[in-house]
């Protein structure tokens, strides 16, 4: 009978540690689904910091290939006005 008493609370007792570890694998998973939570807060905000990057480097571009063009206007009007002005200077 005794026995049969120490085998049934060691039983128990192992009942009780695998409800233990279930619970700390329980809490352990909420944790990871926390941290992934967080993970996919942050990749999300990075993914649209990119893409705000990226219209700010097209917009960047289209702006420097305006400039461009019209330094291949303003450039030569620029010498022509300084040509006339020394040529008026030292008439």
């Amino acid at each position: 009978m005794d026995s049969d008493r120490e085998v049934l609370q060691t039983l128990e007792r192992i009942r009780a540690n695998q409800e233990r570890q279930l619970e700390g694998l329980r809490e352990s998973l909420e944790l990871q689904r926390q941290q992934f939570e967080m993970a996919r807060t942050q990749f999300e905000r990075a993914e649209k910091i990119n893409e705000r990057a990226e219209r700010i480097q097209e917009t960047s571009a289209s702006m420097l290939g305006a400039a461009r063009k019209a330094l291949v206007v303003i450039l030569p009007v620029i010498f022509f006005l300084l040509v006339y002005l020394t040529w008026l200077i030292f008439r």
